[in-house]
């Protein structure tokens, strides 16, 4: 080790020390630089696992109005999936509306066509078809909305109003046609 070196230690272990006894210690670091020796590359993180505020979250929004004519006549191409549990559903849904729960959207997205219709009673929808989401208030129908993209789902639809809005604006309605 040169001398510059050994001195420069023993001036910063004389520093963090601060006690001038100890400043006489002489401290010898052997450092070994090997730059011929081929450096392992940590394997680069996939593209699409990468978080990306821009490119996740992405889904249409849409409102009552756009949803409402949906439901009156619904599309045998299209579908509306409420993402709120069980008994949360027990409440009511919006006309022509399955359930598909948040918490097994991931993997039954991702299940076989067959698997899929075994599970839920209807056919899975394929990956270009309309899907829009929905939920409670509108956070889970983001977050379906985001595994459905990463299900490779490339027409999605979220309701970001979900039931509460449903329910405060059927009741306006209903309001007004009495």
């Amino acid at each position: 080790m040169s001398i510059l070196r050994r001195s420069s230690m023993r001036a910063i272990i004389g520093a963090r020390l601060n006690a001038p006894r100890l400043q006489a210690i002489q401290c010898t670091y052997i450092i070994r630089f090997n730059s011929t020796e081929p450096k392992l590359n940590p394997r680069p993180v996939p593209k699409e696992k990468e978080f990306n505020s821009k490119r996740d979250w992405d889904a249409k929004v849409i409102n009552y109005n756009e949803l409402k004519p949906k439901t009156e006549s619904p599309a045998s191409n299209s579908w509306l999936i409420d993402v709120r549990e069980p008994d949360e559903v027990m409440q009511g849904m919006i006309p022509s509306a399955v359930n598909i729960p948040l918490t097994i959207l991931p993997e039954s997205l991702s299940a076989s066509p067959a698997m899929f219709r075994e599970k839920f009673g209807f056919e899975k929808p394929e990956k270009d078809q309309e899907v829009t989401f929905y939920c409670r208030s509108g956070k889970r129908s983001s977050s379906a909305s985001d595994i459905a993209k990463r299900n490779r789902y490339t027409n999605i639809l979220n309701y970001k109003g979900s039931w509460l809005d449903w329910v405060e604006r059927e009741a306006k309605a209903q309001g007004k046609s009495s």
